[in-house]
């Protein structure tokens, strides 16, 4: 049995799509379907049911998730056992957050986790299967991510602890000049389509827009230009001019004063919690001084449900 297909099939779990699963870990669908297949011909059950669309996972395949968790868990334990930790990497975080994070919070959060003492850290970005995984693996100490209720992180809390260190609201922004050339209202009309800047299909960012579209007061009328996942990119972009787009703001504060507006009320956004997990039986020293650290300055008691 393979290590990566337990990989292979929390991250198919997490996604409830293959096509997604299979991009998250670099492998083509076919190739992707085929280790999951192996998987569960080593097992003798199956654990995905594929007759119904989102896909699921069947009765044996809920209770093998749990189980996927704790193997994964221990290889990593005991990798870290037998190294000793020895050298740097005894002072060193590994901490896993979306790049829109990395870029917009990090370098403050730095300058408060201070207080934990020297602290080496290894970032890694990507989407949230990518990084919910490398926790799961023990590939990362921490992981920092977005949360909404309607687009929760798939995590046992029995396994792993999790705390409200912040808040961020997703909100549309447009250049002012792109604006003042908008005939009447910037969510523009089915004649003058209002250009539009999005996240990339499956991007986290952008199922949270979705959810704003879907309850906004009035429809809006626009056009896609271009598609990125990283909010940056989508940034520098409305900040030419080029489009309206949805930006934790965040990433909206990195751009110059006054080269973007906040548009529409309230009703045009959404407010997301920043959540920090980490594995309960983690061990590492530099590890939980930092989460020490963010206990005392979260925005929640330690172990609150997210929300």
């Amino acid at each position: 049995m393979n290590i990566g297909w337990l990989q292979d099939f929390l991250t198919v779990a997490e996604t409830g799509n293959f096509t997604r699963a299979a991009e998250s870990r670099n492998a083509s669908q076919a190739a992707f379907s085929r280790r999951i297949m192996a998987l569960e011909a080593w097992l003798g059950v199956t654990l995905i049911d594929r007759s119904v669309f989102p896909t699921r996972l069947t009765a044996e395949g809920e209770r093998f998730r749990d189980r996927a968790v704790d193997i994964l868990s221990q290889m990593s334990e005991a990798r870290t056992e037998l190294s000793g930790e020895a050298g740097p990497a005894r002072d060193q975080v590994r901490i896993a957050l979306p790049h829109a994070l990395a870029t917009g919070r990090l370098a403050g959060w730095s300058a408060e986790w201070a207080a934990a003492g020297p602290i080496r850290y290894a970032i890694t970005t990507g989407n949230v299967h990518d990084m919910v995984t490398a926790l799961v693996a023990g590939g990362v100490d921490l992981l920092i991510c977005f949360h909404n209720p309607q687009q929760p992180v798939q995590l046992s809390a029995e396994q792993y602890e999790r705390l409200v260190i912040g808040r961020e609201r997703l909100r549309p922004y447009a250049a002012p000049a792109l604006i003042a050339r908008a005939p009447g209202a910037w969510t523009g009309t089915a004649r003058h389509p209002i250009p539009l800047l999005m996240y990339s299909p499956g991007a986290y960012l952008g199922r949270m827009v979705e959810q704003v579209l879907e309850a906004a007061p009035v429809p809006l009328h626009g056009a896609p230009v271009l598609e990125s996942d990283m909010a940056d990119v989508l940034r520098a972009m409305a900040v030419a001019g080029l489009g309206v787009a949805w930006l934790p703001d965040c990433t909206a504060e990195a751009a110059e004063p006054g080269a973007l507006v906040a548009l529409g009320d309230e009703r045009w956004s959404l407010s997301m919690s920043i959540v920090a997990y980490r594995d309960r039986t983690m061990r590492r020293a530099a590890a939980q001084r930092l989460w020490r650290r963010l206990v005392e300055t979260s925005a929640s008691p330690s172990g609150q449900e997210p929300s």
